[in-house]
């Protein structure tokens, strides 16, 4: 079957590029018994993939169950996959089947994957690598043929690196990757889907399907979708029932499109001479400016002083700047805060006005030095090995490189 007829088998609208190759990928994987796993944000139709390949698979004539991992409560999800013997626990009056040993030479689909706890993972792993599974509250080792095919919207390699996904099981699992599109990466596709929808909807509830101005085309097609074709299924729900007239302009149709608020929002610039640069990189970048401002601010106030001979009232040069030195002065006089390290500016008598090569000696608040210190700790706790002492610090290997020459560590 070519992508065309299988589209319109299993009812699959649209012609994005992205589209038909993740439908191209199912077919072709779908004659082996290889491991898929479906990636894609939530909304995007990942539970058709998996009957594809199922239907167009050997196993098409046996079972095909498909399972929610995320909607299974973690005390029972043993239970529900593996099955168990009577008396495992509280409530097990009788054996039970689980879905691999029902589904026994057919296919399975787990969706929300990265939603099964870690245990789970064990067993699923045992699985994928052996075919076999103990049932709860059994010593039997029993063997499975089964074809698994997983999906998820969980970034797993982030996952990992939390600690709540198994490495090992996503290798397994992600034997052959399909990658499903956001609708708004199908800005091609979106009119049609809604068009499709508000047909279904005219039939249901027995009325004319409603019809989108030039104006309400594009308001749709530029539009986020965060909520992909299920978002735009509901949208065009509502306007077909909601809206007397069948016509539909961009006015009406922004009624039922929530706010997107992400559009507004600031972003981490990629590019430059920051383009290497982590996120807690550019927070130090950001203090460290900070920094320096607040020095040259406490320099311009000294100097005042010192050209006022510490009577503020007659700097008059710049008035913003003398109401807020005053508001500096001011200040003094309010109760002192108990934390005896905070600073406090004072104004020293005539005689005692700092020279140039007087210096105030207190203990560094610097954030590089800072820094330094817990980089040199962290290699010394680790012998030198400096991976670990990258993962104590919660940086990258590299940015950790980059900081030991940057502060000369190694000298």
């Amino acid at each position: 079957m070519d992508t065309q007829q299988i589209k319109q088998r299993f009812g699959i609208i649209g012609g994005a590029a992205a589209l038909d190759r993740a439908i191209d990928i199912a077919t072709q994987v779908a004659i082996t018994d290889l491991s898929v796993l479906i990636t894609g944000e939530s909304g995007v139709g990942k539970e058709v993939m998996p009957q594809i390949i199922h239907q167009l698979s050997a196993r098409k004539h046996n079972k095909y169950i498909a399972v929610n991992c995320g909607a299974i409560p973690e005390g029972t999800i043993d239970s529900e996959l593996f099955g168990h013997e009577k008396g495992a626990f509280t409530g097990a009056h009788d054996s039970r089947k689980g879905y691999f040993e029902v589904a026994d030479g057919g296919t399975i689909f787990l969706d929300e994957v990265a939603e099964l706890p870690i245990q789970t993972q064990a067993r699923l792993l045992r699985v994928l690598e052996s075919g076999e599974f103990i049932k709860v509250g059994s010593s039997k080792v029993l063997k499975t043929d089964i074809r698994i095919v997983t999906a998820t919207n969980v970034n797993i390699p982030e996952a990992i690196r939390r600690g709540k996904f198994r490495e090992d099981l996503f290798y397994r699992l992600n034997t052959v990757p399909i990658q499903l599109p956001a609708l708004r990466e199908r800005k091609e596709d979106i009119h049609l889907l809604f068009r499709k929808f508000a047909a279904d909807f005219a039939a249901k509830y027995r009325m004319p399907a409603v019809k989108l101005t030039t104006e309400a085309i594009e308001l749709l097609e530029n539009y986020r979708w965060k909520g992909n074709i299920r978002q735009l299924k509901n949208v065009a729900e509502q306007v077909s029932v909601i809206e007397s007239s069948r016509d539909v302009s961009g006015s009406i149709l922004s009624k039922y499109l929530p706010e997107d608020n992400n559009q507004n929002l600031p972003t981490v610039y990629k590019g430059g001479e920051n383009a290497d640069l982590s996120e807690r990189d550019i927070l130090y970048k950001v203090l460290f400016d900070l920094k320096g401002d607040v020095t040259e601010l406490k320099n311009i106030v000294v100097n005042l002083m010192q050209n006022s001979g510490g009577d503020i009232s007659n700097v008059t040069d710049n008035p913003a700047i003398m109401q807020s030195v005053k508001r500096l002065y001011e200040n003094k006089e309010q109760a002192p805060v108990a934390d005896p390290q905070v600073y406090k500016p004072q104004i020293l008598p005539k005689e005692e006005v700092i020279t140039q090569h007087e210096e105030v000696v207190e203990e560094s608040l610097s954030l590089a030095d800072k820094e330094k210190e817990m980089i040199i700790r962290a290699l010394q706790k680790y012998s030198g090995k400096r991976k670990k002492a990258a993962d104590e610090l919660g940086i990258s290997e590299r940015t950790l490189y980059r900081k030991i020459k940057e502060y000369d560590i190694n000298s």
